[in-house]
C-alpha cells in the first residue's frame, strides 16, 4: 500500500502481491484471539444462563411467578448494565488501553456472579444482574477491538468472528450447566454462580497479554508497538504496517490526531458521522429482529410450543443453542470469502422466512387450542365464574383472563379446566398439565423448526457482521468511544426487546410478535443493501479512506 495520503485514489497490492496470513501457523496470534475471547464467552454465558435459571427462580420466589415485569426486569437488568458498561467502556479502552479495560470487566462481573449466587430475595438478585451488566458491556466492546487490532487485514473478519463464537459457545455450555444442575440443592444460584469461573480465568491470563499495538502506536510507545507487530506479521510486513500507521497518525484521517475526545469535531465531522450511523444501524437492527427473545426467552418459548417440562424445555434449547454455534463457525469461514456486505443480506433473507414460520406455527396452535369447562371448585377462574358467556370461550381466552389452563390428564388437547394463578398445585395433583404462558397447541413441532431456523440463518451473518463491521470502520483515535456508542446502541436494543417480550407476547399474541419482527428484518436487509459498504480484506487505513470518499468509488478491492 502507498504511504501517499493526499491522493483521493487508494494505490493497493494486488492480489498476488499480498502475503497470505497462515494463521494456524502462528500460535501468537490464535493466543491473543482465544484469550480476549473469554470476554465474549462471559456476554454468552449470561444470556444462555439467565432463560433456564429464570424457571427455577419463580419457584423459589413467589413473587417473581407472579410478575411478568420482575421477571423482565431480571433479565434485562444485566442489559441495563451493559449499556452503562458499553459507553464508558469505550471512552476506558481510548483512555487506559484494551487490557486494562478488560481486567476491570473481569472483575466487575465476578463481583455480579458471587452476589447472584448469594441473593437472599428477588432485589439483591437484581442488583447482582446490573454488576454482570456492567462487566458484560465492557467486555462486548472491549473483546472484538482487541482482536480487531492484533489481526492481519485479509483474516480479520475469521479471528473477530472468533468473539462471536465464543458468545454462543457460551450459550450452548450455559445450556449444559442449565441441565447438570437441575437436579442439584439451589439449582440457580449454581447457574448463575458458575459464571465468575471464565471471568477469574481471564484476569489470569490478560495480565501476560500484550496492549493493542494499535493503541500503543498511537500513545507514543512505538517500540512496543513494533514489538507485538513483528510477533503478528510475517517480517516483510512489518514495515508496511508501521507506515500504515503512521501516515494515519500524521494526517489524522477523517480528524486531527487527539489524544482527547472532541465531541463536537465528532458530531461534525461527516465521515465519522456517516460510519457511526452504518455502525448503530447494524446494532439496533441485531437486536430488533429478536434474536435475544429466542436466546432469553428459548425454553419459555418452547413451553410456550407445548414443551412444559422444565428439563424437557432445556434440552430442546440446547439444540438450537448448539445451531447457534455451528452456524457461528460456518460465518468465520464466510466471513473473509464472501464479505460482510452478502453474508448479512443473506442471513437476513433466511431470518424473515424463519420468523414468519414461527408466526405461522403459534396461530395455528391458537386456533387448535383446546375448550374448557367450567368445575364448582375453589380454583375455578373468579373470571369466568362471574361470566354468562362461558360457553364461547376456549383456553385462550381463559390464559387472556390472567388465569391458567389445567389440561385433561389424557389428552391436553382434550376440554379441560380454567384455573386461577394460584391453583397451579391443585392442577398437577391431578396428573395434568398446566399452562399459564400459551396454550397446547398441535403445532409445536413447527415451533422448534422456525426457532432452529432462525438460528442457523441468523448465526452465520447478523451474529458475526455487526461486531467485525464495528471494528473496523472508525479512525483509531475514536475507535473505542465511537465503538462504544454503538455498542451501547446494541445494548439499548436489547433492553427494548428483552423488556417488551412477554408483556408484548401477552398483548397481541405470540403469532403478530413474531410478524413484527419479520417486518423490521425486512428493513434490516433494505439497510445493509443501501448502506452498508463492503470491507473485506481492507486495512484499518484503507476503511477509514473508504468513508472520506463520497463516492465510494476510489477504492480497488483486493481481489479486484
Amino acid at each position: 500500500m502507498s504511504a501517499e495520503t493526499s491522493g483521493t485514489k487508494i494505490a493497493l497490492l494486488p492480489k498476488e502481491g499480498k502475503r497470505k496470513t497462515q494463521i494456524w501457523s502462528n500460535p501468537y496470534i490464535l493466543k491473543l484471539t482465544f484469550s480476549a475471547s473469554i470476554g465474549a464467552l462471559l456476554f454468552g454465558y449470561d444470556t444462555g444462563v439467565v432463560s433456564g435459571a429464570l424457571l427455577y427462580i419463580k419457584d423459589d420466589f413467589s413473587a417473581v411467578e407472579k410478575s411478568s415485569l420482575l421477571q423482565e426486569t431480571i433479565v434485562s437488568m444485566a442489559i441495563a448494565g451493559a449499556i452503562v458498561g458499553a459507553f464508558f467502556g469505550g471512552w476506558i479502552n481510548d483512555r487506559f488501553g484494551r487490557k486494562p479495560a478488560t481486567l476491570l470487566a473481569d472483575i466487575t462481573f465476578t463481583l455480579g456472579a458471587v452476589v447472584m449466587a448469594a441473593a437472599p430475595n428477588p432485589f439483591v438478585l437484581i442488583f447482582g444482574r446490573l454488576l454482570v451488566g456492567l462487566g458484560v458491556g465492557v467486555a462486548s466492546l472491549t473483546a472484538p477491538l482487541y482482536v480487531a487490532e492484533v489481526s492481519p487485514s485479509d483474516v480479520r473478519g475469521f479471528l473477530v468472528s472468533t468473539t462471536v463464537l465464543y458468545i454462543t459457545g457460551g450459550q450452548f455450555i450455559s445450556y449444559l450447566v442449565n441441565l447438570g444442575f437441575t437436579e442439584v440443592a439451589g439449582t440457580w444460584r449454581w447457574m448463575l454462580g458458575v459464571s465468575g469461573i471464565p471471568a477469574v480465568l481471564q484476569f489470569g491470563v490478560m495480565l501476560f497479554l500484550p496492549e493493542s499495538p494499535r493503541w500503543l502506536f498511537r500513545k507514543g510507545r512505538v517500540d512496543e508497538a513494533v514489538s507485538v507487530l513483528e510477533k503478528v506479521y510475517h517480517p516483510e510486513q512489518v514495515e508496511n504496517e508501521v507506515q500504515a500507521l503512521a501516515s494515519s497518525m500524521s494526517t489524522g484521517i477523517g480528524f486531527k490526531n487527539s489524544t482527547k475526545v472532541d465531541w463536537v469535531q465528532m458530531v461534525k465531522g461527516r465521515e465519522v458521522r456517516t460510519a457511526l450511523a452504518i455502525g448503530i444501524g447494524l446494532q439496533v437492527f441485531q437486536q430488533f429482529v429478536g434474536i435475544n427473545t429466542v436466546m432469553y426467552y428459548s425454553p419459555s418459548i418452547m413451553q410456550m410450543a407445548g414443551f412444559t417440562s422444565n428439563q424437557l424445555a432445556l434440552s430442546l434449547s440446547l439444540i438450537t443453542s448448539g445451531f447457534n454455534a455451528l452456524g457461528t463457525i460456518a460465518g468465520m469461514y464466510l466471513i473473509d470469502r464472501i464479505g460482510r456486505r452478502h453474508l448479512a443480506m443473506f442471513s437476513l433473507i433466511g431470518v424473515i422466512f424463519a420468523l414468519l414460520v414461527l408466526s405461522a406455527s403459534f396461530k395455528l396452535s391458537e386456533l387448535s387450542s383446546p375448550s374448557f369447562q367450567i368445575e364448582d371448585s375453589n380454583a375455578t377462574c373468579v373470571n369466568f365464574s362471574n361470566s354468562s358467556q362461558t360457553s364461547s370461550w376456549g383456553c385462550v381466552d381463559c390464559l387472556q383472563q390472567g388465569c391458567g389452563f389445567c389440561a385433561a390428564a389424557d389428552n391436553v388437547m382434550n376440554i379441560g379446566s380454567c384455573y386461577q394463578l394460584t391453583s397451579k398445585t391443585t392442577c398437577t395433583r391431578q396428573s395434568r398439565t398446566w399452562y399459564s404462558s400459551v396454550c397446547p397447541g398441535k403445532f409445536g413441532w413447527m415451533s422448534i423448526v422456525g426457532l432452529t431456523l432462525y438460528i442457523i440463518f441468523f448465526s452465520p451473518g447478523m451474529g458475526p457482521v455487526p461486531w467485525t463491521v464495528n471494528s473496523e470502520i472508525y479512525p483509531l483515535h475514536l475507535r473505542g468511544v465511537c465503538g462504544g456508542v454503538a455498542a451501547m446502541s446494541n445494548w439499548i436494543s436489547n433492553l427494548i426487546v428483552s423488556e417488551s417480550f412477554l408483556s408484548l407476547t401477552e398483548a397481541v399474541g405470540e403469532a403478530i410478535t413474531f410478524g413484527i419482527f419479520a417486518v423490521i428484518a425486512l428493513l434490516a436487509l433494505l439497510f445493509v443493501w443501501r448502506f452498508v459498504p463492503e470491507t473485506k480484506g481492507l486495512s484499518f487505513e484503507e476503511v477509514e479512506r473508504l468513508f472520506v470518499d463520497e463516492s465510494n468509488h476510489n477504492i480497488e478491492s483486493p481481489d479486484a
